[in-house]
């Protein structure tokens, strides 16, 4: 697919010198024996003296015995977990030519490529690296890259696409095709394309094979390179054949109390992507989970989860489990994968700000998506975070679904017609879909168990689907 050859990237040269030491440093990459991808171009930058960089949010300095620096912002079409990927390379040289020290990118960060006390390897003064099967991070051994195992076989696997459209903060505004449509297609493509590294690093890559321009060159190309991806899913995989997030509703919520920490477990084990919870505050602004205000339904007890606090929740003496706190639950669906769609029934100013700050803590707001009937609650998630995504729910059917997702600038329309008709998938007309993807919004469908509306939900190319028992979505 997109088999043209960089298409529209100017590969003009203004200062010939640089281009031939950005050549001749050039390092030698160690790839994993499956890896999918390798880079196709280059983007260099010559340092003579201390500055900041332009494609990397680093200081780039130069000590006394050093000549001058070269940053590399090496480009892929791909990461396994998203499209496009750019990774970094910084070469440090003395005044006689000599190559003395590299650094190199890593997950957001940069290490010094130096292992057990000793310098960077060289190869023919060249730096020789080693890049994470899928992810592309680069390490100075394979030491570093055999410890994240676990992380990266469930990368490569599971995870494959998970991330959609990746838009760093280098390119916030200026790459647009972050929408849930976009993110649909990408995790599709790229969950074909997921493999079981084999950490055997001998796939040998010479970075002069890529194609090399100045840093400026490449940083005004890639928009227009992630719009030609996007348009090429666009017309080549179908509705019927784009991936559909699985949302797990209150958990595994038919094997294990609904939205308790089993519930949970039993929708990782059964291939959920994300797990649908209820929030709702105590009296002392704690996000819980919960679905019912009253703690009559689900626990057997009288009281009201907003009359008591948390350390009070957690002293009931009932034999149903326990309320678990909104932090514990982010806490295991990390460990665990799997993202969070919250539909949130009550919070207050206070735990609104608790719950925004535990996602920061974790790390985490990129793998949520905050759903609610209150529009007013996504309307002030958005004014905190803007990038946050948010999902407005609705239970009337003659609603205009895009102009309620605009007045709040939610991402996702959520029609809750389960209880309204027989077959809820024939509501949403061919015009209804239409005017939804216009206004770039993504559908996500609840809570469906039957086999025959599944696979009618998925053949209308809906986003997501939120079930009691997930393993009928995969």
């Amino acid at each position: 697919m997109l088999d043209m050859r960089l298409q529209g990237l100017d590969r003009a040269v203004a200062s010939p010198s640089d281009h031939e030491l950005a050549l001749r440093y050039a390092a030698f990459i160690r790839f994993d024996a499956k890896e999918p991808f390798l880079p196709s171009a280059v983007g260099y930058t010559v340092f003579r003296e201390s500055a900041l960089s332009t494609s990397f949010p680093r200081e780039i300095l130069l000590k006394e015995n050093i000549a001058f620096a070269i940053e590399y912002a090496i480009w892929w079409d791909w990461d396994i977990g998203h499209l496009y990927e750019l990774e970094h390379i910084w070469v440090y040289v003395d005044g006689d030519g000599v190559l003395v020290d590299t650094e190199a990118s890593w997950h957001g960060g940069y290490n010094r490529m130096a292992d057990g006390g000793q310098g960077p390897h060289i190869e023919d003064n060249r730096p020789a690296l080693y890049s994470e099967p899928g992810k592309h991070a680069f390490a100075p051994s394979p030491r570093w890259l055999l410890e994240r195992k676990a992380t990266t076989l469930a990368s490569c696997g599971r995870h494959a696409g998970r991330m959609g459209v990746h838009v760093t903060p280098l390119f916030a505004g200026v790459i647009r095709e972050r929408v849930p449509l976009n993110n649909r297609l990408v995790h599709s493509y790229l969950e074909r394309l997921r493999f079981e590294p084999s950490f055997d690093f001998s796939k040998e890559f010479d970075l002069r094979e890529a194609i090399f321009v100045p840093w400026r060159q490449l940083c005004e190309w890639i928009p227009r390179r992630i719009s030609a991806w996007i348009e090429q899913l666009r017309h080549t995989i179908p509705p019927d054949q784009r991936r559909v997030l699985r949302i797990a509703h209150r958990g595994g919520s038919a094997y294990a109390r609904e939205n308790s920490a089993e519930a949970l477990r039993a929708a990782a084990e059964l291939g959920a992507d994300m797990v649908e919870i209820d929030i709702r505050a105590t009296a002392d602004d704690v996000p819980v989970v919960i679905h019912d205000s009253s703690l009559r339904r689900v626990y057997g007890i009288d009281g009201n989860v907003s009359d008591s606090s948390l350390d009070e929740l957690r002293r009931l003496d009932t034999d149903r489990g326990k309320i678990i706190s909104f932090e514990e639950a982010v806490s295991l669906c990390r460990r665990l994968g799997l993202g969070l769609y919250l539909d949130i029934k009550q919070l207050s100013a206070r735990s609104a700000l608790a719950l925004l700050e535990t996602l920061d803590e974790y790390h985490y707001l990129r793998d949520t998506i905050f759903g609610s009937f209150r529009p007013d609650y996504l309307a002030h998630v958005k004014a905190a975070r803007s990038d946050a995504q948010t999902s407005i729910l609705f239970g009337a059917v003659n609603i205009d679904p895009v102009k309620l997702a605009q007045s709040v600038e939610a991402d996702y329309v959520h029609p809750c017609w389960e209880n309204r008709a027989e077959q809820p998938h024939r509501l949403l007309k061919p015009e209804w879909i239409e005017a939804v993807r216009e206004a770039e919004l993504g559908i996500v469908c609840w809570h469906e168990e039957r086999p025959s509306e599944i696979a009618a939900l998925k053949a209308l190319g809906v986003d997501a689907i939120c079930s009691d028992k997930p393993e009928l979505l995969v």
